[in-house]
């Protein structure tokens, strides 16, 4: 798919992003209104390629050949009252293993907390994808009820049969079962449209989304995930 396309679809306000703001406490997040779309992924799977082609700026945010650069959660604002975030990319062993340590709870607590939270991408590499760390976040994702939508990167790097067949795999998995998921490319522009098309839905939803109270509050992705 040519993404330069002018009949392709695009939720403009993702066009106006700024950067507004990095954190490394739950404290220092901007007031929790409005709302806001999250993206997260495994280190080395894309995710910086993926907000750039996103918002169709090419040094948003920064690409890396070091896995694990993103070391604290990324805030970028779109229109009045709209966000995108970027949260720690996760899983790479090399990454100080204070600072790993400090990821688990700063995600719990954004996942369970944030009531503006709309949804969360959680961009994987097709060719590796779901690993126990991605199945974490997931479950968390889920158990605070949590929209998740997975892009399965590098799609281009298969042959587009290879990719639907891996895709068709990843959906028989009883904790996939449901889950939202898209092949995509964030060198190629292929599946962008869809991924626009989902970020309008949650931005565009009527009433704020509201976290349930205690909303997974028996998971442990702080434990199962970073720390594991």
């Amino acid at each position: 798919m040519d993404h330069t396309n002018p009949n392709s679809f695009r939720f403009a306000p993702l066009r106006r992003a700024a950067y507004r703001l990095s954190v490394t406490q739950a404290g220092q997040l901007p007031a929790d209104d409005g709302a806001e779309v999250a993206i997260a992924g495994r280190s080395n799977v894309g995710k910086s390629s993926t907000l750039n082609m996103l918002t169709e700026r090419r040094a948003l945010a920064r690409v890396s050949r070091t896995p694990g650069r993103t070391q604290a959660i990324n805030i970028f604002d779109l229109d009045p009252g709209q966000r995108l975030v970027d949260l720690p990319g996760y899983g790479y062993a090399k990454v100080p293993e204070a600072l790993r340590r400090s990821w688990g709870p700063l995600l719990e607590q954004y996942l369970r907390r944030r009531g503006s939270l709309r949804g969360l991408i959680l961009v994987m590499d097709i060719r590796h994808p779901y690993t126990a760390h991605d199945a974490d976040l997931i479950a968390f994702a889920e158990g605070c009820s949590r929209p998740v939508h997975v892009l399965l990167n590098k799609a281009d790097k298969l042959s587009r049969g290879a990719a639907i067949q891996e895709m068709a795999r990843l959906r028989r998995i009883p904790e996939l079962q449901g889950v939202a998921m898209q092949l995509f490319s964030a060198q190629s522009g292929l599946g962008i449209d869809e991924l626009h098309e989902r970020i309008a839905r949650w931005f565009s939803a009527d009433s704020e989304k509201e976290t349930p109270a205690g909303a997974g509050a028996n998971s442990e992705f702080s434990k199962g995930g970073e720390n594991s």
